[in-house]
């Protein structure tokens, strides 16, 4: 087991990449608290890593609002004592809309969760982290954090701010022996995408069929999305000793669509 008796702490853990990272964690040995909004899917997720044999603790909170962040942190680490690793994956999607019909508050929105979230995520478990000069956190990029991505601004510079955000900590904390990485998939099969699909579709005319094909299918020289397993693989090696001289990196997970 790579990550045997570490504590995580994964936003966004109800669903998605979120759910799947969770799980595999604990299959890889570590006690999780799964944060996010419903606490419903939370429950779900708790319940399988306690099947496990791992700890489990629902951290519901919304990341963007400081008060329930500082709230969510006393909790766990009330819990568990330490937060060794932080995956900061919690996500709002934004509006599919040309930059000039973005509505100021749905940016805000975006920007709040995407970039602040994992701010004030990071800023919670630091003073342990550096007091034990140890310490993993990943934020969850993009490959909309390398490129320009029609229809989507706010989503896409929130990814691009979480890269320079992520490049920074590692520079700060590196001293303290703490990683600092951003994951960057490209697009994730799933019920995310396929809503965003649909977004897409309704607004520019197409099929939905039409929009897989043109936007993701055929940019990938492998001809395919990848999975969240993808994804919490990558997590996983970058988390634990394997991945130790490993940081300030921005790593692509996207079957080619994007190579810089």
């Amino acid at each position: 087991m790579r990550l045997k008796d570490q504590v995580a702490l994964i936003t966004g853990a109800g669903t998605g990449i979120g759910r799947t990272l969770a799980l595999r964690f604990a299959q890889e040995g570590a006690h999780v608290a799964v944060n996010g909004l419903q606490v419903e899917p939370l429950e779900q997720v708790a319940a399988q890593v306690r099947v496990m044999g791992r700890q489990a603790l629902l951290a519901p909170a919304d990341v963007s609002s400081p008060a329930a962040v500082k709230e969510m942190m006393r909790q766990v680490l009330q819990a568990f004592g330490q937060v060794d690793i932080l995956v900061n994956n919690a996500a709002n999607f934004g509006p599919t809309a040309p930059v000039w019909e973005v509505p100021v508050e749905q940016w805000d929105t975006v920007l709040a969760v995407n970039l602040r979230g994992a701010l004030l995520c990071t800023q919670g478990v630091l003073p342990g982290m550096i007091q034990r000069h140890s310490g993993v956190i990943l934020n969850m990029s993009s490959v909309a954090g390398k490129i320009g991505y029609p229809l989507r601004s706010p989503y896409c510079a929130s990814k691009w701010a979480l890269i320079g955000l992520t490049r920074t900590m590692a520079l700060e904390l590196g001293p303290y022996n703490i990683r600092v990485n951003a994951l960057c998939p490209g697009p994730v099969e799933g019920e995310n995408i396929e809503r965003v699909i649909a977004t897409r579709a309704a607004a520019t005319g197409q099929t939905s069929e039409q929009v897989r094909r043109d936007y993701y299918l055929t940019k990938s020289p492998l001809g395919r999305m990848v999975t969240a397993d993808d994804v919490a693989h990558m997590a996983i090696f970058l988390a634990s000793d394997q991945g130790k001289s490993i940081t300030g990196q921005a790593i692509n997970i996207n079957a080619g669509y994007e190579m810089g």
